[in-house]
């Protein structure tokens, strides 16, 4: 069975692949024009986010049996062209929950000490001591919306703490021990922090806009760590400015690119010009899941949902 690799990814894939058997070719540079006439000779592909798997790729793999994108989420890929063919589409959400988990509450807890502006300022001579005075986590109401493998990994992180966890999500029935499932009205009546960890799909793009910011009934801090698109910039900056927002913490952005890789390509919107400047906004570039261990721990789900489906000797 023969597999493309598109994107570099930790060596244990590689190399555990083809001791089960599979044919391992890479190719890190090519176009997407140029995979696309030799894609049919592969019978699995192996990505991260270099280029969508849009029908007319998929159309061009005639002979592919799997495409396993190294990563949570699939949004990269013609999800029903792709299963119309056959396609089994692979992720490993589970593989980086843990580093977002903490990445989350990372951001969550400088905001509330306002380390970020603290630090600046006492780097430029500044010891400002009581207007950098911060709040505490513990007997705070925090809201999570989508409670899959992230969301789970975040509400098993605030253990540590003497807060409430609510969780929101489509799917029934899926909060525990350490997260209590609400409905979407009482979350927004209770909530003081809201962490998103949703996919990218047609009911989560631009969820948090100006009419779903009103339906709260306190102000709140916003963490996500989820996808850019989920959040519509101007309400985010407008809801800051007027209070209703207290403070965000952001992992991803609106205008990023599907590659992920960069941000600042083109002129940038006044939106996000005045988000970059506003003190009580934390930002970094789309790493909440992009450790160390996450890297060899991605690897290896995908090695072994891969394994798990398919015999590399059976196409020899």
């Amino acid at each position: 069975m023969k597999i493309l690799h598109l994107d570099k990814n930790h060596p244990l894939l590689i190399k555990q692949l083809a001791e089960a058997g599979f044919k391992n070719d890479e190719d890190y540079t090519s176009l997407k024009e140029t995979i696309e006439k030799k894609i049919a000779n592969y019978d699995g592909i192996v990505i991260r986010s270099r280029f969508k798997c849009d029908q007319k790729f998929i159309a061009a793999a005639t002979n592919l049996k799997f495409i396993a994108r190294v990563g949570a989420g699939l949004e990269s890929i013609d999800i029903p062209f792709a299963e119309s063919k056959g396609i089994i589409l692979i992720s490993a959400p589970e593989g980086n929950s843990n580093a977002v988990g903490e990445h989350t509450l990372g951001m969550l807890l400088s905001l509330f000490n306002k380390l970020n502006k603290a630090d600046l300022e006492v780097k430029n001579g500044l010891w400002l001591r009581e207007e950098n005075r911060g709040m505490e986590l513990d007997g705070k109401i925090v809201g999570i919306i989508g409670y899959g493998n992230m969301g789970k990994s975040f509400a098993k992180k605030l253990r540590g703490f003497d807060c409430e966890v609510l969780c929101y999500d489509i799917k029934n029935e899926v909060g525990d021990e350490n997260a209590k499932q609400v409905s979407l009205d009482e979350f927004q009546k209770r909530v003081e922090v809201v962490s998103l960890h949703t996919p990218w799909t047609r009911l989560t793009h631009q969820l948090i806009n100006a009419d779903f910011i009103k339906q709260f009934s306190k102000p709140f801090w916003l963490i996500n760590t989820a996808r850019g698109k989920s959040v519509v910039t101007k309400d985010l900056v407008t809801a800051i400015k007027k209070g209703a927002i207290l403070g965000a913490g952001l992992d991803v952005l609106e205008f990023e690119k599907s590659s992920f890789e960069s941000l600042f390509e083109h002129d940038m919107p006044l939106e996000l010009s005045e988000l970059l400047s506003m003190e009580q906004v934390i930002l970094s570039p789309h790493v909440a899941g992009w450790t160390i261990e996450s890297k060899k721990k991605l690897a290896q789900v995908i090695v072994n949902k891969i394994i798990d489906n398919f015999n590399g000797n059976q196409y020899e």
